[in-house]
């Protein structure tokens, strides 16, 4: 349930933060405290409503952080408190992702408004805010992820437009330069056996939620894309082709602890 406490909300956490407008939306947090970075858009074309509506009791959801196209941060939800702002999701064995995130929604009109390009000054604030939060909390860079990595199946923010090469250029997540125009085998939708089985394991290890069935269904179809619009952004279809596999071959052996 909502906690009315949370409007009392006056002292923002990141030094960054313009303005603060406190929404109920939250609770405490289960387990402990938060080792993940979670980005959103808001997928609305007007801001203001956007951050009005994040700041309504009925409508269910908050982040910590929203961000204008012109780069003012406005903090809504403590950074010790749980914001709704996961949903239903899942990374590395963990369902409470709420629970172990900070959320940050960028303005942004997403898919459903031609999925517009985000604004220099924008991501510019967005950067800062990421390190003084990664710092400060000591997130790993693998644990800096998009919504659509999170839930595959409901969500596609921050999208494929979203420069997490820059991000990664300022210390600001896990990534590798996609390999592109790699020859080889591909494997789609309706395609089954052991490769379809080692490509779902490859993706299980780097977090996503996925059983190991030697069959690309639907499932296998979103996760797929989902990838793509974080690490491939070339060509989002769902398509796991050469360049596909060899990107996430390259990204897990340049984890910390490699592991493939």
């Amino acid at each position: 349930m909502p906690d009315p406490d949370n409007r009392k909300l006056e002292a923002p956490d990141s030094p960054l933060t313009d303005d603060i407008v406190a929404s109920p939306n939250f609770n405490e947090r289960r387990l402990g405290a938060p080792d993940m970075l979670l980005l959103h858009y808001t997928g609305m074309d007007d801001p203001e409503k956007s951050l009005k509506w994040l700041c309504m009791e009925k409508s269910e959801v908050s982040s910590h952080y929203f961000i204008f196209p012109d780069g003012r941060i406005v903090q809504s939800v403590a950074e010790d408190k749980r914001a709704w702002h996961a949903g239903l999701s899942f990374w590395a064995g963990e369902r409470d992702i709420n629970s172990r995130s900070i959320g940050i929604e960028i303005a942004n009109g997403g898919h459903d408004y031609g999925l517009p390009d985000f604004e220099t000054a924008q991501i510019s604030k967005l950067m800062a805010l990421c390190n003084d939060i990664i710092t400060r909390h000591s997130i790993r860079p693998e644990r800096v992820l998009a919504h659509s990595d999170v839930a595959p199946r409901r969500k596609k923010d921050p999208g494929e437009k979203f420069p997490w090469e820059a991000l990664a250029a300022q210390d600001i997540g896990h990534f590798v330069t996609e390999e592109i125009g790699a020859d080889g085998r591909f494997f789609q939708r309706g395609d089954e056996g052991d490769p379809v089985a080692a490509l779902q394991t490859m993706l299980g290890l780097y977090g996503y939620e996925i059983d190991v069935t030697g069959s690309f269904d639907e499932h296998t179809v979103a996760v797929v894309e989902a990838f793509q619009r974080h690490f491939r952004q070339s060509r989002v279809d769902g398509v796991a082709d050469a360049s596909t596999i060899a990107t996430l071959h390259k990204l897990l052996v340049s984890l910390p602890s490699a592991i493939a």
